[in-house]
């Protein structure tokens, strides 16, 4: 069995941090290591170890104990919380709850919610969010598209509503709990009574009992079916990026809502576009004699064609910029650029007319080329 690490240790303080200093702390790492977010080998088991130290350390009686006899003074008592998953942390479960109540909106393992809605475990409560992701073309990304998606979701049962019960006077309060959804369990120790709180194991957290169950949905509450949804992407959207499609997530509990569904784009690449942010990018190719006369192109945008004047002289790699030919943005602001880059390309295989014309300009060209002139400046 590995040795237990000093409480003051785990929560990473020194022995005369304030109660402010220890709650805080606890805070800070019991956000980092929970297990809902954090899918790093050893996060629950360090989570696990972040609320035993702070059950300790937060209560002045149990620290006092704890700071003139160590672990040895605990035994038997506190500071045994890895029996039970996270459960029995009456201090340290709330405060966990306020932080993802207010970092996540409830949604990871029915931390959210008022203090009031945590106390009571039949409560309704919103269903967790689900992720998956759809592949789109680029030219849909660029103009927006609508797919229809297939998933499967349990949507609340139409004749009981949810509850699970054939008729409303089917519902009974739970007689264990009566109606808490929990129950306190207490344990005698040599340093006193602890008590700690467990879900209730006849209502299973529900605070409710149900006489005759609901013959179509056979008490469940809930119906799972197999649907198809029309997910909208706008226009503009990045590869990555996600939509929301509200109340298709997992269901909740006690007759709370569905969860959201989260849709991740990914965006095919494009054959000649390439997208940097709102600017889109193409290269053209054009002749040498071309990019030294100059000549009128019509060049591909994402919205069509547009004719471009390409400069006599044009260097190869020269871009040229059309305005407002870029990606809308999402939001109504200003849309991007397209650029467009000049590819002067020499031809390999001349016609003899061709090459007689090209004798023709060497000749008439100044008796120092462009590349006498470039030696020049080595001497």
């Amino acid at each position: 069995m590995a040795e237990k690490r000093d409480y003051y240790e785990v929560l990473e303080i020194d022995k005369s941090a304030s109660e402010d200093d220890i709650k805080k702390a606890y805070r800070r790492l019991a956000k980092k290591y929970h297990p809902d977010i954090n899918k790093e080998p050893g996060a629950e088991e360090k989570f696990k170890e972040i609320n035993e130290a702070y059950e300790v350390l937060s209560d002045p009686q149990k620290k006092a104990t704890y700071d003139q006899f160590g672990f040895a003074g605990l035994e038997g008592g506190a500071g045994m919380g890895s029996g039970s998953g996270f459960e029995g942390f009456s201090g340290g479960f709330e405060d966990l709850g306020d932080i993802f109540g207010q970092f996540f909106g409830g949604g990871f393992g029915g931390f959210g919610g008022s203090s009031s809605s945590r106390r009571n475990s039949s409560a309704p409560r919103k269903g967790q969010d689900t992720l998956m992701d759809i592949q789109i073309d680029f030219m849909d990304a660029i103009n927006g598209v609508t797919k229809t998606i297939p998933i499967e979701v349990d949507e609340t049962c139409p004749d009981c509503l949810g509850s699970g019960a054939k008729s409303k006077d089917d519902i009974k309060v739970c007689p264990r709990c009566n109606g808490s959804g929990r129950v306190v369990t207490q344990q005698r120790t040599a340093f006193g009574t602890f008590q700690s709180q467990t879900v209730c194991p006849d209502c299973n957290g529900t605070g409710k009992k149900i006489i005759n169950k609901c013959p179509k949905c056979r008490g469940k509450g809930y119906e799972h079916k197999r649907i198809k949804i029309d997910a909208k992407i706008p226009a503009g959207i990045r590869n990555g990026q996600r939509i929301v499609v509200p109340n298709r997530g997992e269901r909740g509990s006690n007759g709370g809502p569905n969860g959201d569904l989260y849709i991740e784009v990914l965006v095919r690449d494009h054959k000649y576009f390439e997208r940097d942010n709102k600017d889109i990018y193409i290269t053209v190719p054009i002749s040498a004699v071309d990019a030294t006369l100059g000549c009128t192109i019509d060049v591909p945008t994402v919205y069509g064609d547009v004719q471009v004047k390409i400069p006599a002289g044009i260097q190869p790699g020269k871009k040229l910029r059309l305005e407002g030919k870029g990606v809308k943005d999402m939001h109504g602001g200003r849309a991007g650029d397209e650029y467009v880059i000049v590819d002067v390309q020499v031809k390999t295989k001349l016609t003899l007319k061709e090459k007689e014309y090209y004798e023709k300009i060497r000749e008439l060209e100044s008796r120092e080329s462009v590349f006498d002139k470039f030696k020049k400046a080595f001497r």
